[in-house]
């Protein structure tokens, strides 16, 4: 899920020949109920979407949630391998 516009997403897919949907929530309506939103109306980057991985299992249910509080910090793949082999994927 990205706070990007739909029509940034499209491009993105298309230059980098992604062949699965990718969401968009502009509006970040979304986005708070995940905790991927920053909602601190003090902040500089208030209602910035955080840098946020989730596994999402076949029947909507989260298995995995890594919520970075700064946007700069990316996950390690390996991290993700690990949750998928830990959840028998």
């Amino acid at each position: 899920m990205s706070a990007d516009h739909a029509a940034t997403l499209d491009a993105f897919t298309k230059q980098n020949k992604i062949s699965y949907p990718l969401l968009s929530d502009f509006r970040r309506a979304m986005l708070p109920g995940y905790d991927a939103l920053v909602t601190d109306e003090k902040s500089p980057i208030f209602r910035y979407a955080k840098r946020a991985y989730y596994i999402i299992d076949k029947n909507g249910v989260v298995r995995f949630m890594k919520i970075n509080e700064n946007a700069l910090d990316l996950l390690d793949p390996a991290e993700v391998l690990k949750a998928l082999r830990d959840l028998g994927a």
